[in-house]
């Protein structure tokens, strides 16, 4: 394994080196150390074609429905004590923390959501369709609860599903006992010993999940029936002050409402898809982008430089994907003068980047972003000084003209003499990477492949 200290923002499959984009990978590809702000949606499940998808879905709601029997039956207190070890699932990495780790909830809030299979008599006798009706009975359950209820119950196959995944791709597994895993046949949380990838951080064993399960808010969500379907002005005269409160206690004396809204959803079944993790802007951003930046003054006069730094951030993670995955944007100083960067994933998914990475060992690829107008022999030393043997010795000057004849001598200097390469983005290049972009013809990325061309037949 590579240490998980040369890369920014390492990934598992980066710190494993495995060559694989996001746009490739059937799972989510998680993060060290922060959570995917996905979560899992499970009426994707309900939705797909997929015989497996559509069993899971019913697995799960068998789980949570046997809790609200139980209950009913007398047996409140192993109910709550299920739906507490439920109510979070770290090893997934999926949500809002910066941390990886989440809050399961109390006795009072497990005992909250068990109430409505003896309020509401529909659930009593049926028990619910979908787990996300949960949401419109009880303050405090939202998308990151309902996805972590998903993946509690569903952490068998979630353990299959990692286990194969890193079989195909060579990712290092390490023994580990995994707690709380649901045993269909004995209804009941158990631990279980298996081999899973790892957190190098905390030795944390970790669980990948299908990116076909993905949404950033559910199908079935409040927010959605809120705002389309609920009767607001049946619950308030002033629907403007209407909390979420006096809504949950309406459904809960109104399930007709509730049902009617998970009937409307059901029909349009057809419009739930899954969210990419990255979504590429629409063509007229980037041409509004791209006209930001060649209206702005040379400089840091009215901010300029921050205001070219935000565009070019913006615009070339969708130019360069899915061949590049953006890692981040990142600060840096050098001698006392601040650099902004924009980090990339090397995904070797193109021949030139695969040469990238066997000539220069770069497993991400840094672009150095210079609003000035010129680029001067302390900028490259600046950049030359960031492309280590970690990191990988190719890099990219984005800046508004082409570096004058001195400054490219220089450059091809570090190539003959350290074997680094560093090439130039123009405005000039990012107006052709855009029009490659609109026309679907050709890959922004082959500016890039000219500029670097042109600068190997400079080299010696």
């Amino acid at each position: 394994m590579m240490l998980e200290t040369a890369l920014i923002r390492p990934r598992l499959t980066d710190y494993h080196g495995v060559t694989l984009a996001q746009e490739d990978a059937d799972f989510a590809i998680p993060f060290f150390n922060e959570d995917i702000p996905l979560y899992v949606d499970p009426f994707l499940m309900w939705r797909s074609p997929s015989q497996q998808d559509m069993a899971l879905h019913g697995m799960l709601m068998s789980a949570f429905n046997h809790l609200g029997q139980l209950a009913l039956n007398g047996k409140q207190d192993e109910a709550i004590a299920a739906l507490i070890i439920a109510s979070e699932c770290d090893e997934v990495g999926l949500g809002a923390s910066a941390k990886r780790k989440g809050k399961r909830i109390g006795c009072d809030k497990a005992a909250e959501i068990l109430s409505i299979f003896r309020r509401i008599p529909h659930y009593a006798t049926y028990g619910l369709s979908h787990i996300e009706e949960v949401q419109f009975f009880v303050e405090g359950i939202s998308k990151d609860r309902i996805s972590d209820f998903a993946c509690s119950f569903l952490k068998s196959f979630l353990i299959d599903f990692t286990i194969d995944q890193c079989a195909k791709l060579g990712i290092a597994t390490v023994a580990k006992t995994v707690p709380n895993v649901w045993d269909v046949r004995a209804r009941r949380f158990t631990d279980v010993a298996t081999s899973l990838p790892i957190d190098p951080t905390d030795d944390r064993p970790l669980l990948l999940v299908p990116k076909r399960w993905l949404r950033f808010m559910p199908w079935i969500s409040y927010e959605d029936y809120f705002e389309k379907y609920c009767p607001q002005d049946d619950i308030s005269h002033t629907a403007e002050l209407l909390t979420r409160v006096e809504v949950l206690n309406y459904n809960r004396d109104n399930y007709g409402v509730v049902a009617a809204y998970i009937a409307a959803k059901e029909r349009s079944r057809d419009d739930a898809k899954n969210d990419p993790l990255f979504s590429q802007i629409l063509v007229r951003s980037a041409r509004s982008k791209l006209a930001q930046i060649k209206k702005l003054p040379t400089g840091k006069t009215d901010g300029a430089d921050l205001k070219y730094e935000t565009a070019v951030g913006q615009l070339l993670p969708s130019l360069l994907y899915p061949n590049l995955d953006f890692a981040q944007a990142q600060a840096r100083t050098d001698s006392g003068v601040s650099i902004r960067d924009l980090i990339f994933y090397n995904t070797r998914r193109a021949p030139f980047l695969k040469e990238v990475f066997d000539d220069y060992g770069s497993r991400q690829i840094t672009f150095e972003l210079k609003n000035v107008a010129e680029i001067e022999r302390t900028h490259v030393d600046q950049l030359n000084r960031y492309l280590t043997d970690e990191l990988g010795k190719f890099g990219i000057f984005v800046t508004r003209i082409a570096p004058k004849k001195a400054i490219f001598r220089r450059t091809i200097d570090l190539w003959s003499g350290q074997r680094k390469a560093i090439i130039t983005l123009t405005d000039i290049d990012l107006e052709q990477m855009v029009e490659v972009f609109d026309s679907r013809q050709r890959d922004p990325l082959d500016v890039i492949v000219k500029n670097y061309a042109e600068f190997r037949r400079s080299c010696p």
